[in-house]
This record gives C-alpha cells, structure tokens and sequence, in this order.
C-alpha cells in the first residue's frame, strides 16, 4: 500500500466524466488499498479517483459505518432532503452548505466485478452522492449558488496562498 497525492482544485481531471472502470484484478486491488490508506492519512470518508489524478469511475468510502469499494457508481434513488456543511478533500477541506438528499440508492461493482446496490442516510447519503459526482466530473462547490462557490473558492486559494 501507498500513499497517493491528492489532486486539488483546479487540476482538470476533477471536471472530467470518468472512464469506466473494465479490468477487476490485482492491481485494481492495490488502488483501492492505496485509496483507502491515503483517505484515512487525510482525515477523509470518502475518496474517487479523480481526486489522486486517475479518470476512472471509481470510489471508496468508510463513513458511519458503511464501507466500500464503488467502482462504475451510479446513484438510483434518491428520497428526502438535507442541507449541511460539506468539504472535499480536493479542495483544501474549505466547508459550504450543499443541499443534498437525506437518503441515497447506489448501484455499483466491487472489487471483483460483482453488482451490487446499498442504501444510506444522512451523512452516509451524503458521501455516495458528494463521490458519485466526482465519477462525474462534479466538485461539490459546482453545487453551489455562484456568490458563495466564489467565496469558497477564494477562501481555498488564501489558504494555499495563491494570488
């Protein structure tokens, strides 16, 4: 297992749609061990390939007690509504309130190329759909009102220290 770099805001990878994910063997087995390590050494519940450089549909996730390997996730269902702080790790942690659905229906494969769907709620909803959309080339700060995805951005770049 490896530690992967993060990519961060505004790497063009983050904006693209991912390929899909084709081969289930090995070496897909070690990404996802490297994706959870790194995903852990950064704090985070959820990681996507986007976000350490790779355009592939595919994420994992350990968040309220709901661990898994997503590889070509699509979301199904949706029910409900909440709206709460959100960050990435891709960018800087820097937190919005996004509006998301209060519960979520994931259609995916696993490791091994076997289908299969699971149900969340709550912050658990939260992470399939915030890494679901970066399979999709969506940054959750794309979510947002154009005034406060500016101030996030520009809250982002301080804390890089970018002019």
């Amino acid at each position: 297992m490896a530690l992967r770099k993060i990519t961060e805001y505004p790497e063009e990878v983050l904006g693209k749609v991912g390929q899909p994910v084709t081969k289930f063997d090995a070496e897909l087995a070690e990404l996802c061990a490297d994706m959870f390590e790194t995903m852990y050494d950064a704090e985070g519940v959820g990681l996507a390939a986007p976000q350490i450089g790779l355009n592939l549909r595919l994420f994992v996730m350990d968040c309220e007690g709901v661990k898994l390997i997503a590889a070509n996730p699509e979301i199904i269902a949706t029910e409900g509504e909440q709206s709460s702080q959100e960050g990435c790790l891709s960018v800087g942690k820097v937190p919005a309130v996004v509006v998301r659905a209060q519960k979520a229906k994931l259609r995916a494969q696993d490791e091994n190329g076997e289908w299969f769907e699971a149900e969340a709620e709550g912050y658990a909803a939260r992470a399939f759909l915030h890494e679901t959309d970066h399979c999709d080339g969506t940054l959750f700060i794309d979510r947002l009102p154009k005034l406060r995805r500016d101030m996030v951005v520009k809250r982002f770049k301080k804390e890089k220290r970018w002019d």
